[in-house]
């Protein structure tokens, strides 16, 4: 089972070197009871460090199972340890925080197998602690504590124990227990292989070596070995992979399945869930980075987001799709321009733009001023409009009591008005106006539909105005002979350009205008507009939210150091871990998911903190605010993402702990 041939190590302790082996030769069978006595510093501790693939020699060579150890990798190693070497540690060497069933089961995790829990109980009960399996190590006495240990070397059936001064720690009695059960795995075929120092304990063995000064000084039989069985195991057969040649068992250990996979992830989560609970308040302050970051984001990202769709509504109440014929101002570009040089729109300039522009959905002439607006004994100055009744579908204006003017009122010149519910309040109050007539500029109009609510700004109240028939108010009110403007609304965004420049081309021709005339007319593209203010709106969320994400990289920092304080706190329970087959990204992977675990806490819990920043906000200041879910997945993902790099560099540290010098931190 093992041949090593004069194996050295030395030690480098600053100035001096300690030579703690110093040529040994050595060869154990299957099936084996091997005691190594010495003083302290005889070298006996690192020659079972060097059986057990936990430390390696500077020179010589060591077979184990036929297979040569200096050509294996470190995950080569780890899995020869976990599949065939079971660890029982002086200091028992139990995790804290885990119940006895998890610490027997643990090296189960890293067979890439799912862990077999009854199996763990069984293990319990062969020791005698069935009725202790949710205890923890600080409920359980050092003997029990060791049964534990025994437990756990013995759940993956290996071909060799080695233990460490296994009843160092213990009393006389439990001392016997446990010798007691270490014989009887020695005569259900296990191979032992044991160092202590006390005599007694020793004469257990079939074989005793001495050792001093880094050499073995006597190798003996101990044919009056004083073998107590214990009744656990007595009658149990050869584990079942006694017969399995060692290669062909690595093999089949490489074969994961995804139930594996899954109880690999849970035990992770559940660790990771311990480790925070075990330090509430330190966990809770690395979150607090997280969870400023994430609120920050989530109400930054809802402030742009409700003052967009604020912006989008106000100017789809203008209309959608249009496009907006005006006469440039009697100013244009500092040249003063007379009456005579301004354009005129007139009925002719829609008959040809629709006969011309296939695209056009609908088109209409507004004309546009003030007037004094009475009723009984109040009065309102607003503004009046004489569109066509298409300008309602145009414009989203629907009334929302009574209706809208006809093409029969507007051709016949009807004195009929729709109005915006300023108007109402102020000449009405609560009562209904429906059917009550108003004097604008002491012509009366009946009142047959009140207008959906626009909304209002600093700028423009959108509530107050009137709306009567074209016709009406060109010859019955205003005067005018031309329309002030002239909407235009497409069928599609996608033809909004074309038509725009293809208007433009149609009005200088059809008006003949000379090139130092084609700026007396303006075409207002509201989809631009919407865009423009859209993309002012978007870019302004994200550079508030790339100022918020400053606050994650602040708590990934943050989490970063939490974990380096982890693993240099944990550093022994790494060594454990290594010692029972861990492979070094199976630690990766543990610190990992605990750093993502702190921050998708913080980042879930900033989620909660930034809604509620954002009601407030809504609420009090009056601003408006949408919180929408691609914001909540940036978020998270964010906090997650912040959460694997900034606890890469901790879990690279702590898969990259030397197992023997993990064990041995203090």
């Amino acid at each position: 089972m093992i041949r090593i041939v004069n194996i050295a190590k030395t030690y480098d302790r600053g100035e001096s070197a300690v030579r703690a082996l110093a040529g040994i030769s050595l060869e154990i069978t299957e099936g084996e009871f091997v005691a190594i006595m010495g003083p302290s510093g005889s070298g006996k501790s690192t020659l079972l460090h060097v059986l057990g693939l936990l430390d390696v020699p500077d020179s010589g060579s060591y077979q184990l199972f036929g297979r040569d150890v200096h050509a294996l990798s470190d995950d080569q190693l780890a899995e020869m340890r976990n599949t065939f070497i079971g660890f029982v540690f002086q200091h028992f060497n139990l995790l804290s925080r885990v119940p006895a069933l998890e610490n027997v089961i643990l090296p189960q995790l890293y067979t890439r197998r799912q862990p077999n829990p009854e199996h763990g109980r069984s293990m319990l009960e062969k020791v005698g602690l069935g009725d202790r399996i949710a205890h923890r190590p600080n409920e359980l006495s050092g003997g029990q504590q060791q049964r534990v240990a025994i437990a756990r070397a013995l759940i993956n059936n290996p071909r060799l124990i080695l233990a460490d001064e296994p009843t160092g720690n213990l009393d006389s009695a439990s001392a016997v227990e446990i010798m007691g059960i270490i014989s009887g795995l020695n005569r259900a075929g296990l191979t032992i292989v044991m160092v202590t120092h006390e005599e007694d304990i020793a004469r257990h063995a079939r074989r005793i070596i001495h050792m001093r000064d880094g050499l073995i000084q006597k190798d003996e039989s101990n044919v009056a070995a004083d073998i107590v069985p214990s009744r656990k195991f007595e009658n149990q057969k050869s584990p079942p992979q006694a017969d399995q040649p060692a290669a062909e068992k690595i093999a089949n250990s490489a074969h994961a399945g995804w139930e594996a996979l899954v109880a690999g992830l849970q035990a992770n989560l559940k660790q990771a869930w311990r480790a925070l609970a075990a330090r509430k308040v330190r966990s809770a302050l690395s979150m607090l980075g997280i969870l400023i970051g994430v609120a920050a984001v989530i109400a930054m990202l809802a402030i742009g987001q409700g003052a967009k769709k604020s912006i989008n509504d106000q100017l789809s109440n203008l209309g959608s799709n249009l496009l907006t014929l005006r006469a440039a101002p009697p100013h244009l570009q500092g040249i003063a321009m007379s009456e005579g040089m301004m354009l005129r729109f007139t009925r002719e300039d829609i008959v040809e733009i629709k006969r011309e522009i296939n695209s056009i959905s609908n088109i209409a002439g507004i004309v546009q001023g003030r007037g004094q607006a009475t009723y009984g004994g109040q009065n309102w100055n607003t503004q009046v409009l004489g569109v066509e009744p298409v300008y309602a579908q145009m414009h989203s204006s629907q009334p929302v009591i009574g209706r809208f003017f006809t093409a029969e009122e507007e051709s016949s010149k009807a004195r009929v008005a729709a109005v915006g519910l300023t108007v109402v309040r102020k000449l009405f109050g609560d009562v209904s106006p429906l059917g009550e007539f108003i004097k604008i500029n002491k012509v009366n109009f009946q009142i047959i539909g009140v207008l959906p609510e626009k909304g209002a700004d600093k700028m423009r109240d959108q509530d107050d105005l009137v709306l009567i028939p074209l016709a009406t108010a060109m010859d019955r009110l205003q005067g005018k002979k031309c329309f002030d403007q002239i909407e235009v609304e497409m069928a599609s965004l996608d033809d909004m350009e074309d038509a725009q420049n293809n208007i433009r081309s149609l009005i200088i021709r059809t008006h003949r205008l000379p090139p130092s005339r084609y700026d007396s007319f303006q075409i207002h593209n509201l989809a631009e507009m919407k865009e423009a203010i859209s993309s002012s709106s978007r870019t302004m969320s994200w550079l508030l939210s790339a100022i918020a994400a400053v606050s994650l990289l602040v708590g990934g920092i943050g989490i970063m150091n939490i974990m380096l304080v982890s693993v240099t706190e944990r550093t022994r329970e790494i060594g454990v871990r290594k010692a029972i087959g861990a492979r070094g990204r199976d630690i990766m992977v543990q610190f990992l998911v605990e750093a993502l675990v702190v921050s998708l806490v913080g980042g879930f819990a900033g989620i909660l903190f930034g809604w509620l920043i954002s009601f407030c906000v809504s609420t009090f200041a009056g601003w408006a605010s949408l919180i929408t879910m691609s914001s909540i997945i940036l978020s998270v993902s964010f906090s997650g993402t912040i959460g694997i790099i900034f606890g890469l560099w901790p879990a690279r540290q702590a898969a990259r702990l030397n197992p023997i010098e993990a064990l041995r931190y203090e």
